[in-house]
């Protein structure tokens, strides 16, 4: 019982540290005239998969921190089919 009890603390801990999964978020303070990038991974060196302006609607999927960086796992709240990794830099809690 006791282990259990540990077991869903640390759990919660986790998804509060890396957003809860399945969470709403917009994109936000993307420089104007500027896209965030959704890339097919969490990182830099991943393909661009298309770019979203400030107020796209997203679910967060998790985040993962990827050199020092927080990436997350996002779908478009319109396309669920459409997924892929930002930076959580670019992301506002969607009530």
């Amino acid at each position: 019982m006791r282990t259990a009890h540990f077991a869903l603390i640390a759990l919660v801990f986790l998804i509060g540290c890396n957003g809860v999964a399945g969470s709403r978020a917009v994109v936000d303070r993307v420089a104007q005239d500027d896209l965030l990038k959704l890339r097919a991974g969490p990182g830099l060196g991943y393909r661009i998969v298309l770019g979203l302006p400030n107020g796209t609607e997203l679910v967060r999927r998790g985040c993962v921190t990827e050199l020092g960086q927080e990436w997350c796992r996002v779908s478009l709240s319109t396309a669920p089919g459409i997924t892929g990794y930002v930076s959580a830099d670019y992301l506002a809690a969607r009530e």
